[in-house]
């Protein structure tokens, strides 16, 4: 019989060789992988890295024909670069959502079945404190060629005070709501903003609180718009043909490469690029100096937006 405490810790491997499913698998481990990261819920995590430790197991379905060819494979490097791209795409509070964002990943590969990810934090005490987690796949996707879950690329609107304010805000919502693309409003300050102290870091933080609030004041005059503050929760609002209201101090806090400025337009563009915008417009505000896509400004009075498919007036350059 298995001794429980003995396989409790020790690599993931032997714990997959334990649990393993009736089916012909391969197995393609990662151990002993460390990187200093920036990871952390408390405050006093923030700003310093510190070193992690990932040992990743991936169980493997045999395909039909063995390939000699290392882009039809999950290999070892697609084990390090799902990490890499974790860690690229946000800074994480927690070591779980870390896992599950590494073991998604891995799940997306061909023929991927299961996943093991054990991820450890080596200098927070005298020893290592950490989490593992075992994901399973679709057994019916998976197979080479099948295309990513690919988030669908948004319009982005950029709404200052004149533009929330307008009349011809329900008939703004009422075309995006027609358009076969998803649409984003990125508010500007609809509030007054609380006196700020003298940290920097109080001010930004203060600053993005406001531009939160201020999401839930725009989304508040139309039933039709949802609140997102999440890069989940936008991709889903988009699948679903919802209209977001971006409120971005969670997002952007968490960035690993975050905004330079929290000028709102200046947030509203580097939204656009994150999530591969079509394009940005912009109504009763300044438009972004340099954006990552085509920018085009509304006047507030006009009743109709532009053509998504028209030329961008004024477009900045990237």
């Amino acid at each position: 019989m298995t001794n429980e405490a003995e396989l409790a810790f020790a690599h993931p491997s032997a714990r997959a060789e334990a649990t393993a499913p009736d089916l012909p698998l391969d197995r393609i481990s990662l151990r002993d992988h460390v990187v200093e990261i920036d990871i952390g819920a408390f405050q006093a995590e923030r700003g310093s890295v510190q070193r992690v430790a990932f040992n990743v197991v991936a169980e493997v379905r045999c395909p039909p024909r063995r390939s000699d060819d290392v882009d039809r494979i999950l290999s070892y490097d697609r084990i390090t670069e799902a990490i890499a791209d974790a860690l690229a795409q946000e800074r994480f509070n927690l070591l779980e959502t870390l896992a599950e964002s590494v073991a998604a990943r891995l799940l997306k590969a061909p023929y991927a079945h299961r996943v093991f990810v054990r991820i450890e934090k080596m200098d927070r005490g005298p020893g290592s404190l950490g989490v593992e987690i075992v994901r399973a796949g679709d057994s019916s996707a998976g197979a080479p060629g099948a295309e990513a879950d690919l988030a669908p690329r948004p319009h982005l609107l950029h709404l200052g005070p004149a533009a929330a304010d307008s009349s011809n805000l329900a008939g703004w919502l009422d075309q995006i709501a027609s358009r076969p693309e998803p649409s984003i409003l990125c508010p500007g300050l609809l509030a007054p903003i609380a006196p700020a102290g003298g940290s920097p870091e109080a001010r930004r933080r203060i600053a993005l609180l406001a531009l939160d609030q201020s999401a839930w004041l725009l989304a508040d005059r139309d039933g039709r718009c949802v609140v997102a503050d999440s890069r989940t929760e936008l991709d889903w609002a988009m699948r679903q043909g919802l209209i977001s209201v971006w409120a971005p101090s969670r997002i952007v806090l968490g960035a690993v490469d975050g905004p330079a400025s929290e000028e709102p337009a200046a947030l509203a563009a580097w939204l656009a690029g994150e999530l591969g915008a079509i394009d940005l417009l912009v109504a009763g505000a300044e438009a972004p100096r340099i954006a990552p896509v085509p920018v085009a400004a509304l006047d507030p009075a006009r009743p109709d937006l532009p053509r998504p498919d028209a030329p961008a007036p004024g477009a900045a350059a990237p």
